[in-house]
């Protein structure tokens, strides 16, 4: 008897839609937070903070939301979801490299370890998990998809605790406050 992409994918439904769902709200409050940040113009003119930490942060629920919307799509082949999972992942680090390169020319901001780690390293390791579970899924579906559903969640808690960072950092006062 053959198996089905239901087959391996019926499991982790209620799986992907509360992660699904979890990522797109965390979107949203995002959103929220730079249209408040904004409000107090609190942003400098030089918008490289914005694309190294706050814009990696959506990018990060949004890829979490758009592999749990694939992983609940009735696929007939685990191929197809494969192919969009993977591209979901290379994304990702292709992305992360652009990241990387914000990151290492910022100039009223010096990045320390924890940010190298929070925004950079352990992103790439959850995009890493992604791709690395979608060229797995149609051979080792079960295991691919635990590898899968740690690279979905990484990522999601990995916005979480970026999006507290930058709200605290915004919060504080950021570069734009005097040293004390």
């Amino acid at each position: 008897m053959a198996e089905t992409a239901a087959t391996f994918l019926a499991p982790w439904s209620s799986f992907y839609v509360m992660t699904g769902s979890s990522a797109a709200a965390l979107t949203g409050l995002m959103f929220v937070v730079i249209t408040l940040v904004k409000g107090t113009e609190r942003l400098q003119s030089n918008h490289d903070g914005i694309a190294t930490f706050s814009t990696p942060t959506v990018m990060h629920f949004s890829a979490a939301l758009f592999v749990s919307a694939v992983l609940t799509v009735p696929w007939h082949s685990l191929i197809q979801t494969a192919a969009l999972i993977g591209l979901v992942g290379l994304f990702g680090i292709v992305y992360l490299v652009r990241v990387t390169y914000l990151t290492k020319r910022l100039t009223v901001y010096t990045p320390d370890l924890e940010d190298w780690t929070f925004y950079t390293v352990l992103p790439f390791v959850g995009y890493g998990a992604i791709f690395a579970s979608a060229l797995a899924l149609p051979a080792v579906p079960v295991k691919a998809l635990f590898a899968l559903a740690g690279g979905v969640i990484l990522l999601i808690f990995l916005g979480i605790r970026n999006a507290w960072d930058v709200v605290t950092y915004i919060t504080i006062g950021g570069p734009t406050q005097p040293p004390r």
